[in-house]
């Protein structure tokens, strides 16, 4: 969910690209001076504009000086008429490509039958891969650069605020060519990116498969198929509601169990999406499942494809495989980028426009509050035992905790039975949220829903005419509650989508200032699912519980926040390391992290718990942006909470500011920067009076 490319520090990065204009024989004063003597006004802008240009200027590239002097625009129409021709054409371009890749990916993506084998093919090709280079050579970038500011992450942090919406969308403009990596690069990344997500997208476990250790007892049903990480962790979050404690207890360690294994890699190859064998991750012994356990709609077996023999040969570290290829693909494009050398700078610095400094400091802030042990204690009370791992995810501060899953999977199944059923309840769904009628039916007629091969995500659209596209995971019962818990969270980044393209004013500040801010928004819809589904009002207590739930769950995501930011430091730190050493390097940090900040609240230690997140494998450095995004989020609500009324034309109103930086567009929304003082501050509160 990249909002827009990234940002480079200029002042570093133009001094190998300055030496290679010189060494090309140009002499940048003399060109500077010229122009000067032409345009006496602009000194400033034309000294910045030639030494970008020269930043990225190769000798193939031809005469720079004769580019600069026929291609400076002064300031006046000319310049007006090209910041809007380019301001209109990349919209075309970003947005027709992004219909391409959606396209491509789509049988990877969307559960439209079968799979075939140049599926994965399809999904990996980028066909934008050419067209940063493309424009490059074809001088548009070079003319975006020579007349447009590329400004450092300092100035738009100390300055940003003076801005006009104009000089930001200029900003925008000018960033998307701080970067000249090749094509093949970017098509290596391509590739390492769709390898990571096809492998999470099929990493399903059967749980009527899955025996315990109290004699090969079944604990789950025919017919669940959980995807991991999420659904394994929404299973047993669910469990907390189940009526027959010490049944939701047994299946909560034993999703535990199976979570560690898979970290581990000491999970058996062939009980990976298999609805065939048994397996007991106990003992990790695997044995033929009786036929009359197998799944009615399980693939039948052909004396072609048999269905694999039991065995306890282990994954082959291929998790750690796909995580190393995202970390080479990535690395690939460290010289091209010289004032933000490793994909952990170009994460921080530019997409997320955060210093890593100050998001480890949240993320620290958080997991060492001493309200931790306070809420822990609560917990303890509420469940009458001693905390346990699997409480990383307690929900009985939720709502849903007094419903079973059974309840809600019912109340999901019968209004969502499919994916084109929820689409048609968009509307609705925004009205009860206070979207007037017109806005509603506005949003709504941009928004595709699909039925998901993987847990769901929402793609955006990046041209107007084009509709962002909600995906989520359609069982052959119908939309089940982890997966209308889904969509809701995900229509929440389709309603931003929606606004921060088609109502921004300029379609280069479309999208929000990075993903902590969408998932702020998407967290926004996710803890009213309930409520849109008839089954829950809000009152002071259940305000309380959400207080503590939002904290504690900020607490859950912190560390492994920390454990991903890590892992890509050893990564770095180890470059020719392999699947297995990276595999090592993963247990020890997601160990040691629970360790510090974990084992002490929760009871054990050298648990491998943040180990399981399926975003640290496909989606690069992105996971601590749900931290980010629950402090966000809550300051979004008590701002919300602070209006009254109904949250529609409040939220519309925050979306479409765009593509600002983030302190400033939190200022917008909120009237105060991010940071976590607010939710811990309401928890404290909350603590006091909760029963």
């Amino acid at each position: 969910m990249k909002r827009h490319p990234g940002l480079v520090a200029v002042a570093v990065c133009l001094a190998s690209g300055v030496a290679g204009a010189k060494g090309a024989g140009v002499d940048l004063a003399a060109v500077k001076a010229e122009l000067v003597a032409k345009f006496p006004a602009d000194k400033a802008r034309i000294d910045r504009g030639v030494t970008q240009i020269a930043s990225l200027w190769r000798p193939a590239d031809g005469d720079l000086a004769a580019f600069a002097r026929e291609n400076y625009l002064g300031d006046g129409p000319e310049r007006e008429l090209t910041f809007a021709r380019l301001e209109s054409a990349m919209e075309q371009l970003d947005g027709h490509f992004n219909e391409i890749g959606r396209e491509l990916r789509k049988p990877s993506d969307v559960d439209i039958g079968p799979s075939a084998n140049v599926d994965a093919r399809l999904a990996a090709f980028n066909a934008s891969a050419h067209l940063t280079e493309d424009l490059f050579t074809s001088k548009i970038a070079f003319v975006a650069l020579l007349n447009f500011p590329l400004t450092t992450l300092a100035e738009r942090l100390t300055d940003g605020q003076k801005y006009t919406r104009r000089q930001w969308a200029e900003v925008r403009l000018a960033s998307r060519f701080a970067l000249r990596v090749p094509a093949d690069v970017q098509q290596k990344q391509a590739e390492a990116a769709s390898d990571a997500e096809l492998y999470i997208n099929s990493y399903n476990i059967w749980m009527h498969h899955i025996v315990s250790d109290k004699q090969g007892e079944r604990l789950w049903p025919k017919g669940v198929r959980l995807i991991s990480h999420w659904n394994l962790r929404d299973e047993l979050k669910a469990d907390y509601a189940d009526t027959r404690p010490q049944h939701g207890l047994d299946q909560q360690r034993t999703i535990v169990q199976v979570m560690e294994r898979i970290v581990t890699q000491s999970i058996p190859i062939n009980v990976i999406n298999n609805p065939r064998l048994d397996w007991n991750p106990f003992t990790n012994v695997v044995t033929l499942c009786p036929p009359g356990e197998i799944e009615s709609d399980a693939a039948p077996a052909s004396t072609d494809h048999p269905p694999p023999a039991p065995s306890n040969m282990r994954e082959p570290d291929v998790r750690y495989a796909r995580l190393l290829g995202n970390f080479h693909a990535a690395r690939a494009a460290d010289p091209f980028a010289p004032s933000v050398p490793t994909a952990i700078a170009r994460s921080f610095e530019l997409s997320r426009e955060m210093p890593e400094a100050r998001v480890t400091a949240l993320l620290e802030q958080l997991l060492t509050s001493p309200l931790v042990p306070q809420v822990a204690a609560l917990i303890e009370k509420k469940l009458g035992r001693k905390l346990a791992p699997q409480d990383l995810w307690f929900n009985g501060f939720q709502v849903r905790g007094k419903f079973t899953e059974a309840e809600l999977d019912a109340a999901t199944q019968k209004r969502y039975p499919t994916a084109d059923a929820f689409a048609k309840d968009i509307p609705r769904i925004l009205g009860a949220l206070g979207f007037t009628r017109d806005r509603a039916a506005h949003v709504a007629e941009h928004i595709v829903v699909d039925p998901s091969r993987g847990a769901g995500h929402a793609l955006q659209a990046n041209r107007r005419g084009d509709n962002p596209h909600l995906r989520t995971r359609i069982e052959k019962d119908g939309m089940n509650y982890k997966g209308y818990n889904i969509a809701v969270h995900e229509l929440g980044h389709n309603v931003e989508q929606v606004f921060s393209l088609y109502d921004v004013d300029h379609t280069l500040l479309q999208g929000v200032p990075n993903n902590a801010f969408t998932e702020a928004l998407a967290f926004v819809f996710q803890a009213r699912d309930l409520e849109l589904l008839g089954l829950s009002k809000p009152d002071p207590e259940s305000e309380r519980m959400r207080v503590l739930n939002d904290f504690w769950a900020s607490f859950e995501i912190a560390g492994v926040g920390l454990v991903d930011i890590q892992v890509w430091h050893w990564m770095y730190d180890h470059p020719k390391a392999t699947p297995t050493e990276l595999r090592t390097a993963v247990v020890k940090i997601a160990g040691d992290v629970w360790n510090k900040f974990y084992a002490p609240i929760l009871g054990r230690k050298d648990v491998l718990l943040l180990g399981i997140y399926s975003h640290m494998i496909s989606y690069p450095l992105y996971v601590c942006d749900y931290t980010l995004g629950h402090l966000i989020a809550f300051q979004i609500e008590e701002h919300l909470k602070g209006k009254g009324g109904p949250i529609g034309p409040e939220f519309e109103r925050i979306a479409r500011f765009g593509s600002v930086a983030p302190d400033l567009w939190m200022q917008n929304a909120t009237g105060a920067p991010v940071a976590a003082e607010p939710l811990l501050r309401a928890a404290e509160h909350a603590l006091a009076g909760a029963k």
